[in-house]
């Protein structure tokens, strides 16, 4: 213990001396892209926290982590959140691409890699789905043909999350197309900057553009990218979607922000907005809706906090599912009851007068339907859950 409360003494004293004021308010979390020019702070930040490891504190210290024990960890976060201090680095480097080379790639690819993308030299988007790959994600068509020492990809990814201002991309492509389904498939690291790769954005109904269709014609890669070796990229890549849906569950402690929950602002923002007699809001409806939303609340961040104290690992399993699931079911029926609450104000959308706050209702509302898509459907993740968590047959 005492050695725990020296290492909290250090971490509360070397934070309180390193963290920029302009790191202790709300603002943009870097996700490691060379296409997004930083503020001073986050910027001065990014380097020191990197320089301590703490970008990714569990990695080990030759890749750039801090080696830190799972109780460490959790003091570290305890500390970041008691100065609210926002978080140094995030993104598919270091949640998604990076802990699956720390466990599948070989130590030349650790090496080439890793350091790099704990100190957020590049940020990574995700090539997965495809026009006619979505939920059926075996049926990819995209190609990488061997020759020489590197691949020639061709083909299509959609839903690129970010793909705008990312440097790398990993992706699954057909690499031995005459195999079986689920077999002969690779995956691959690939330079985005280079002329065989073009993005498209999406424009979405909320106005933003988050998403990408991402073409590859004659796109280079080299054969020493392959991660988890030629033709296993089906195991390899479900092993990533593990680590995706932990960060969505806020239960990844594989790479940095686990286990970060906090209780959620939803039920300041329905008062704000609900009429109010007294100290009560009102309608019995709304305060039944409200109460309901509290006790989900306080029971999906106790999940998650249960899952990462018995996991004690850094490498997540199939309860990710679970708790991803219900997280994007919770924050979806926060907005609906919000949005309800609102009335009309919900619907302002910019409108002239309108606070910022009831602009961002609906915006919100409808950008975070995406929550039960992104990072596995609602129905894939049920089907996982049944298989490998409650073990029911096919």
């Amino acid at each position: 213990m005492a050695n725990l409360d020296d290492f909290q003494q250090e971490t509360r004293d070397w934070l309180e001396a390193n963290c920029p004021a302009g790191a202790r308010e709300p603002g943009p979390v870097p996700w490691g892209s060379t296409k997004i020019e930083l503020d001073d702070a986050s910027k001065q930040w990014l380097e020191r926290m990197a320089s301590r490891g703490w970008t990714v504190p569990s990695w080990p210290k030759e890749y750039g982590g801090a080696e830190l024990s799972p109780d460490q960890y959790k003091i570290l976060i305890d500390e970041l959140k008691r100065i609210n201090a926002r978080p140094p680095l995030t993104g598919r480097g270091v949640n998604y691409i990076g802990p699956t080379i720390l466990e599948l790639g070989n130590d030349d690819q650790r090496e080439r890699w890793l350091p790099g993308i704990a100190r957020g030299e590049g940020g990574w988007a995700m090539g997965y789905s495809e026009p006619g790959a979505g939920s059926d994600l075996a049926s990819l068509s995209m190609r990488a043909a061997r020759h020489g020492d590197r691949y020639v990809i061709n083909g299509r990814k959609i839903w690129t999350s970010d793909a705008m201002q990312a440097d790398y991309i990993f992706v699954l492509a057909r690499t031995a197309p005459d195999e079986p389904k689920h077999q002969g498939i690779s995956l691959i690291l690939v330079d985005m900057q280079q002329e065989g790769v073009q993005v498209r954005p999406i424009r979405l109904i909320s106005g933003a553009s988050p998403f990408n269709e991402t073409l590859f014609e004659d796109a280079i890669a080299h054969a020493s990218d392959v991660v988890g070796g030629v033709n296993n990229g089906w195991t390899v890549g479900k092993r990533l979607l593990q680590f995706e849906r932990s960060t969505h569950a806020g239960i990844n402690t594989s790479g940095s922000q686990g286990g970060r929950s906090q209780p959620s602002t939803m039920p300041e923002q329905i008062r704000r907005h609900a009429k109010v007699i007294g100290s009560r809001i009102a309608d019995p409806g709304i305060r039944a809706r409200l109460i309901r939303y509290q006790q989900n609340d306080l029971a999906q961040r106790l999940t998650q906090q249960r899952v990462i104290e018995e996991t004690r690992a850094h490498a997540p399993g199939f309860a990710s599912s679970a708790v991803k699931l219900t997280g994007a079911l919770h924050t979806q029926e926060g907005d609906e009851l919000l949005l309800h609450t609102s009335g009309t104000h919900g619907l302002d959308w910019g409108a002239t007068g309108s606070s910022i706050e009831t602009s961002e209702i609906a915006k919100a509302w409808l950008r975070q339907k995406a929550l039960t898509i992104a990072g596995g459907t609602k129905e894939i993740q049920l089907n996982i859950i049944a298989k490998r968590v409650l073990g029911l047959p096919d």
